[in-house]
């Protein structure tokens, strides 16, 4: 029945790959089932038949598409079933979208469809880097053109070694995190977490992903060589060069002129008479072609901006290759927030708001890769008018959470553990302006709200983007690249780190890949960007993190109890921990090895807080007073709870300084009493005195004593009087 039906093997890394194709999806243009380990991920490649009508850009799609059935869950939505996609799907759709989509041909205008649909996981096999493999085998067999194949790899650092794929335990001891995608010659995508680590251990791992990838290209070229389907034709929607020639000689120096400023208002001022001028001169000329004369004017820019750098090593706004355009930073820019940072570089600028928050507000996920929660969020927005443009806000895009992850992962090293700051933080970075590089604007505006806010990082982040162009063998690279020279130019390298390493790297590139060189160089340059950064601009706006938190932050304080004891303190159905909540206006998150975070608006109500669990787990010293309410009536005596489900005994005699005579002459029950805890019997029971209490607390003097003519509290002018019984004195007692 499937007579196409193919299996192929070879070892990835130590683990076995096996690929199917064949049997599944047979409509499609190109298929594969991938499985490593116990890894299944099934990938579809389909394309239209004909070009999609109107438009100048290449309809592109990669959907990495997670079913929780793959990791034996029911999602938990009402209508059970997976919705849109979580985040870590969008950022793996966009990372297999980057190294995939330079390598088709520039002039088609065919929609082409990519599907990676995870089918079962095995943790310690990442489905990413099956999708990623997956992807390059569906479209080299299919007939849809396609300078590939590439491979993908994940490369961790673990014990002073690289591992490629690490499994999942070694990701956990692993520094870094390193996607690293390649052609046969050449690195083509890189993505990067890491722990401050140095460039060159970082370059190192790279060159060892690119190596690796190696034998699983030759793997796929031996596929596609059985047998991978020829490559369709496709009607080309790029102008002619008669066309793009005449255009451009006609309005060359007329770009030029336009194009040279730092600003980019002033700019775009000076394109829109010249898109009028050559549009007079000509729609008549080419009147089939008219949609073709903007994109001429579009290379033309292309060419000139490309041409200074390469020929003049002069940059649009003048710059030098390594110079980074004018900053400014500014923390504390917001009153009521609990921190807010203000980041500007030319005419990029971001403004990121810190907020704090108690344990139970983390992020909670619901997905395949067995990460259920977290307590560091970062957030990205760019909304229409940071580019001067007009549009609906429709939500966060692709482009957006991906550059909210970029920024997130590039200071997570440096976010303080849960014991040290017990908070959940958030992190939103508003884009106000946006002229190239507004994501590692972002880390730069998120290390100065972070300080603001009082977290105790461990050292300032900084980020920057490089760019580069070539020309068959020239290459260049430049340092903060700002909008035209990333639209223009080849890469935007963004790299983001401390003094002491990098902590995240994202490369996006229109060429078929990177050199070692450029690769290297990049990495150096960025450093040196970010060590100024971070000297001159962040350090200089606020030299290390507030003392104090925000007087509108949540106050938390923690404290550690036994794992046995966690059941008390949560009470039958909570009944206790809620008792607690209700009763301080806290909030408590008890963790199951034994952590208890206490959040408030006061400190005063979680050291409250914290006291009745205290006393919940540990039995209370003798001597220790504490406010109790009554329970219940006895006849020898009240019962009153020092703490939810712990209460002791007041006996009749020690209810008040002077005689009682029934117990409800003093008390009744729900009243709130002070109390002294006397001593805890060999059973366990606790004996409360209300009498000492008042006694050390406030002062006052048991009847008996002053009958006795004695007050060993009392001082002159209290003095008694001979003869009095105690009851006399020149004035008087305080008690009476």
């Amino acid at each position: 029945m499937f007579e196409n039906y193919r299996v192929y093997k070879t070892d990835f890394a130590g683990r076995p790959l096996t690929v199917e194709t064949g049997k599944m999806a047979q409509l499609a243009n190109g298929e594969c089932m991938v499985r490593y380990g116990d890894t299944a991920v099934h990938v579809t490649a389909t394309a239209s038949a004909k070009p999609r009508e109107g438009v100048e850009f290449f309809p592109f799609s990669v959907d990495y598409e997670e079913k929780l059935y793959a990791v034996g869950k029911i999602p938990g939505s009402y209508i059970k079933r997976e919705g849109r996609p979580s985040d870590k799907a969008v950022l793996t759709s966009r990372m297999i979208d980057r190294p995939i989509r330079p390598l088709f041909p520039k002039d088609m205008r065919n929609d082409v469809s990519i599907v990676c649909t995870v089918m079962s996981v095995d943790y310690d096999c990442l489905p990413e880097i099956a999708a990623m493999v997956g992807t390059s085998i569906a479209l080299s067999i299919s007939d849809i053109p396609w300078n590939g194949p590439i491979s993908g790899v994940s490369v961790g650092y673990v014990n002073g070694g690289f591992v490629i794929n690490p499994d999942s335990e070694q990701r956990k001891k692993s520094r870094m995190a390193v996607t690293v995608a390649s052609s046969d010659s050449r690195i083509v995508m890189i993505e990067a977490s890491a722990d401050e680590i140095p460039d060159d251990i970082m370059y190192n791992g790279i060159m060892a992903g690119h190596k690796a990838n190696q034998s699983i290209i030759e793997f796929i070229k031996g596929i596609q060589k059985e047998i991978g389907k020829p490559k369709f034709e496709y009607p080309s929607d790029g102008p002619d060069d008669e066309m793009l020639h005449t255009i451009r000689d006609f309005a060359i120096d007329d770009i030029r002129a336009a194009l040279d400023t730092d600003d980019k208002r002033v700019r775009d001022r000076r394109l829109e008479p010249v898109y009028e001028k050559v549009h007079e001169k000509f729609d008549g000329i080419y009147p089939d072609k008219k949609s073709k004369i903007d994109t001429c004017l579009y290379k033309t820019q292309r060419y000139a901006v490309r041409r200074w750098l390469l020929d003049g090593k002069k940059r649009v706004d003048g710059r030098k290759m390594d110079e980074i355009r004018p900053l400014a930073a500014e923390a504390g820019v917001l009153p009521r927030v609990h921190g807010s940072g203000l980041f500007t570089r030319g005419q990029t600028q971001v403004l990121t708001v810190a907020t704090l928050g108690s344990l139970d507000e983390e992020q909670t996920f619901d997905g395949i890769d067995g990460q259920t929660g977290k307590h560091y969020i970062h957030q990205y927005n760019m909304p229409s008018y940071s580019t001067g443009d007009t549009r609906p806000n429709r939500g966060p895009n692709r482009r957006e959470i991906g550059h909210g992850a970029l920024a997130e992962r590039a200071l997570l090293p440096v976010i303080p553990s849960i014991d040290e700051f017990p908070y959940t933080i958030r992190l939103v970075s508003e884009v106000l302006s946006s002229n190239g590089s507004t994501s590692q604007a972002s880390v730069c505006g998120s290390t100065l709200a972070l300080m603001d806010a009082g977290v105790p990082i461990k050292a300032p982040v900084a980020g920057i983007s490089c760019g580069l162009v070539t020309e068959g063998e020239r290459w260049m690279t430049m340092v903060d690249i700002q909008g035209l020279e990333d639209f223009f130019g080849d890469m935007d390298f963004k790299v983001a780190g401390t003094h002491a390493g990098i902590t995240a790297i994202q490369m996006d590139l229109k060429i078929s890949g990177l050199t070692p060189e450029m690769i290297k160089e990049t990495l150096y340059k960025a450093h040196k960007a970010r060590d100024y950064i971070i000297n001159e601009v962040i350090l200089k706006a606020i030299p290390e993190p507030r003392e104090e938190l925000s007087k509108y932050a949540p106050k938390t304080q923690t404290m550690t109890i036994p794992v046995e004891k966690i059941r008390s303190v949560i009470g039958a159905g909570g009944k206790v921990i809620q008792k607690i909540c209700s009763e301080c206006n806290v909030k408590v998150d008890v963790h199951e090895d034994g952590h208890v975070f206490v959040t408030s608006a006061d400190m005063a109500s979680c050291k409250r807080a914290l006291g009745i669990i205290d006393t919940i787990v540990n039995d209370p010293a003798p001597g220790a007073i504490y406010n109790g309410k009554v329970t219940r009536l006895m006849d020898f005596g009240a019962f009153v709870e020092i703490a939810p489900g712990k209460e002791g005994l007041v006996h009749i005699s020690q209810l008040d300084v002077k005689h009682v005579n029934q117990v409800s002459d003093v008390v009744k029950v729900g009243d709130e009493v002070m109390v002294k805890v006397m001593n805890i019997d060999e059973r366990g029971r606790i004996n409360l005195s209300r009498r000492e209490a008042l006694i050390d607390v406030k002062g006052l003097v048991p009847e008996n004593d002053i009958s006795k003519g004695q007050c060993p509290v009392c001082r002159p002018p209290y003095q008694h009087r001979p003869g009095s019984g105690g009851r006399s004195f020149e004035k008087p007692h305080p008690q009476q």
